[in-house]
């Protein structure tokens, strides 16, 4: 294992890795019990090895593309573990089937219960059909359209209860209680993270000189099974995790010492916005992982937008914040990369403002207003300008009736493609050079 990497209580002391997240995390967010007791019952790659077997036939071993745009920022090869083309759309197949599967003839009878955002529900109900088993599933009442349609589409009763994965955790709960439904964990149980644990399996395979591994980590489950089979299997590969800035328990965490639990979220990528690494999830990631590092909103935008201009992939947010920190200088990397895309369940209203938000971060969404004569041709005279710069409007508004506009003035409310940051800054330039008032929104 390299020497630079970081585990266990060395991990609190860390200059580099921990302590410059930790600085920005508001108090209240480390507010934790003084006691924590590691659970015990921690994952072997034997484990990882027995879910690979049971998920035959089951999971698809899903793809490893090259990713150009990232090879050339990186300076060496790097690749997409393309988990957004799995069966459900995820890999949390892997994890709902290894545990349902290994449940007793019983208990399967009973049926199972689960709580999720999308991808988690996608995954049970997928497995619990595929054993015969009722499913029934919590989702938040703000999970994707698309999300909640498929997971009932797969056979599962849905429930919309909470705001967040983990309100809607504790109504999940509440009904194994009252019925004596198995309670699948979307990530904090050994059975879970030896199915999730199964995508490293694969990358090895597939990239047997990878250097570096970066994921998104939500509750810890996929990045826990990753951490055990690199570690048995490669243990010199670095592997990263990355958060949502929003939605960033798992550093906090790590300078606890134990899991904590944030006093609030906020951020687009919804699958994984977990406000408390679990228990289990949390005694193997504190073992096993490099670092952690998180992304703002722009970042994951960016990375969307490229996910899908250059690589022809749809991508959810929350698995393309890998893909965003390595676009955004946030991971010290070393080649080659792979970087899991772990979801591609996008609400098409959401995509459609991503864009719109990734096309303005990277400076090719320019929204102007512009002061002018309100005399004929005026506005025909400004659209021309604009096209004589190789701008692009795709939006219109004008303004008349405003106590701060001169009399015969208008103001014109534009939306503007350009081909990036400086050509926007040039258009700008070039309207104000041509006489009129330009100010950027």
């Amino acid at each position: 294992m390299s020497d630079d990497r970081v585990t266990g209580d060395d991990r609190v002391a860390a200059e580099g890795a921990v302590a410059p997240l930790v600085a920005a995390a508001p108090a209240a967010e480390l507010a934790a019990p003084a006691y924590w007791t590691p659970p015990t019952d921690l994952i072997t790659v034997a484990d990882i090895e027995a879910a690979e077997r049971g998920l035959a036939g089951i999971a698809r071993i899903t793809p490893l593309e090259p990713c150009r745009p990232l090879s050339a920022r990186i300076g060496g090869p790097a690749w997409l573990k393309c988990e957004n083309l799995q069966r459900a759309g995820s890999y949390k197949v892997r994890g709902a089937y290894t545990r349902i599967s290994r449940l007793t003839e019983a208990e399967r009878a009973n049926g199972v219960v689960a709580a999720s955002a999308g991808n988690h529900a996608q995954g049970v109900a997928v497995a619990a059909s595929l054993l015969g088993t009722p499913a029934t599933v919590f989702m938040p009442v703000g999970a994707p359209l698309p999300k909640i349609a498929a997971t009932r589409g797969y056979g599962a009763t849905i429930h919309l209860s909470g705001d967040t994965i983990d309100e809607a955790l504790v109504e999940a709960e509440a009904f194994e209680r009252r019925t004596g439904a198995v309670l699948i964990h979307p990530f904090d149980h050994p059975d879970v993270i030896a199915g999730q644990g199964t995508v490293a399996l694969e990358i090895l395979e597939q990239c047997p000189d990878v250097a570096t591994v970066i994921v998104g980590v939500g509750g810890g489950g996929l990045i826990s099974g990753l951490g055990v089979a690199f570690r048995a299997r490669k243990p010199d590969i670095r592997l990263i995790g990355v958060q949502a800035v929003g939605a960033a328990a798992v550093p906090a965490s790590l300078a606890a010492g134990h899991p904590v639990r944030l006093a609030n979220m906020s951020t687009i990528a919804d699958g994984i916005a977990v406000g408390r690494p679990g228990d289990v999830t949390f005694a193997h990631l504190s073992k096993t992982v490099d670092e952690v590092v998180t992304v703002t909103e722009e970042d994951i935008s960016r990375a969307l937008l490229m996910l899908l201009e250059r690589s022809k992939l749809v991508v959810e947010p929350a698995g393309a914040v890998g893909v965003a920190a390595v676009m955004a200088g946030v991971v010290d990397v070393k080649p080659p990369v792979v970087i899991l895309l772990t979801g591609g369940n996008i609400d098409p209203l959401l995509m459609l403002r991503v864009i719109e938000h990734g096309l303005a971060a990277a400076g090719r969404y320019l929204r102007i207003r512009v002061r002018c004569g309100d005399r004929p041709g005026q506005l025909a005279a400004l659209l021309s300008e604009i096209a004589h710069q190789g701008a692009n409007v795709v939006d219109v508004e004008h303004q008349r009736h405003d106590q701060r506009l001169r009399l015969g003035e208008v103001e014109v409310g534009l939306a503007v493609e350009t081909r990036g940051s400086e050509h926007s800054d040039h258009l700008i330039q070039a309207l104000r050079a041509a006489g009129y008032t330009v100010t950027p929104e």
